[in-house]
């Protein structure tokens, strides 16, 4: 706090599986992804602060006078686990966009998304890289909402207006392009989805947004399972309280009627009365 211009953000990744390959622990091209992100404000730490992947050094009084972009690059800012973490992502994407391969890349390539697991990127063709998704969960509700929700989400690849949108698919079993990943890498209990990215799908602009969307891909998912659940649950909520209020209005009336002896009252009559109703 010396000095209130000067900010300093430390990161600290998933733990990657074994099929993942950090250089100097953090993925291949993301100091490159860094610089081209975030310009002159931002300063790399080396070494970064105990415990950290990374850290920071920003430079607040170097932000663009332009409301706009000033608000455009702290959101940015606020991505750096996306601009990190989706740097081997935006490489391939961007040799996609040129249609060439990205030169010294394997058959596949791990991307770390959550800790000790990842997705994979095939990137051998000029025109199309094929993205994979092992869809793993750890509930056995959200296992069954998930699968049941990404069927649906196939299908609605299929609707005229998602003509353009990258083709997808599920399935229970690896597809063929990761023949050689190890099982452990494999194991998914909700399927696999696959994406053939197309040079049209990162051209421009589009480039940004294809990345953010198969970074956060897993996270979207899960949203939608946790939404569902939530959703089913306050259904259940009010059925359960519709059946309790039908059932307190079944119940018979439990009060007693007060029993009250019986009282006789008599009525004066006058003499005039009296022989009147002698006489009838």
């Amino acid at each position: 706090m010396k000095n209130p211009h000067i900010l300093l953000l430390s990161l600290s990744l998933p733990t990657p599986p074994l099929e993942t390959v950090f250089v100097g622990g953090l993925p291949f091209g993301a100091i490159e992804a860094i610089k081209a992100a975030y310009g002159v404000i931002v300063q790399i730490l080396d070494p970064p602060r105990d415990g950290f992947n990374l850290t920071l050094k920003l430079n607040l009084s170097k932000l663009p006078q332009d409301e706009d972009q000033r608000h455009t690059l702290l959101v940015k800012i606020a991505s750096v686990r996306e601009v990190v973490l989706g740097a081997p992502l935006r490489v391939i994407l961007k040799h996609l966009a040129s249609r060439t391969v990205a030169p010294d890349i394997d058959q596949f390539v791990a991307l770390v998304h959550r800790p000790n697991e990842s997705f994979f990127l095939v990137p051998q063709q000029a025109e199309k890289v094929t993205v994979v998704f092992p869809m793993r969960f750890k509930d056995s509700i959200d296992t069954v909402l998930a699968t049941s929700f990404l069927q649906e989400f196939m299908e609605s690849r299929r609707t005229a207006g998602l003509s353009n949108a990258p083709p997808c698919l599920w399935s229970q079993t690896p597809p063929l392009e990761l023949k050689g990943v190890t099982d452990d890498a494999l194991s998914a209990n909700a399927g696999f989805v696959t994406f053939v990215i197309l040079p049209r799908h990162v051209e421009g602009r589009k480039l940004d947004r294809t990345v953010w969307n198969l970074s956060t891909f897993h996270a979207y998912v899960n949203y939608h399972v946790k939404c569902s659940e939530g959703f089913m649950h306050s259904r259940m909520r009010r059925r359960v309280e519709s059946l309790i209020q039908a059932l307190n209005c079944a119940k018979p009336d439990q009060e007693k009627t007060k029993k009250t002896p019986q009282t006789r009252s008599f009525k004066r009559l006058n003499l005039k009365d009296s022989r009147t109703n002698s006489s009838s």
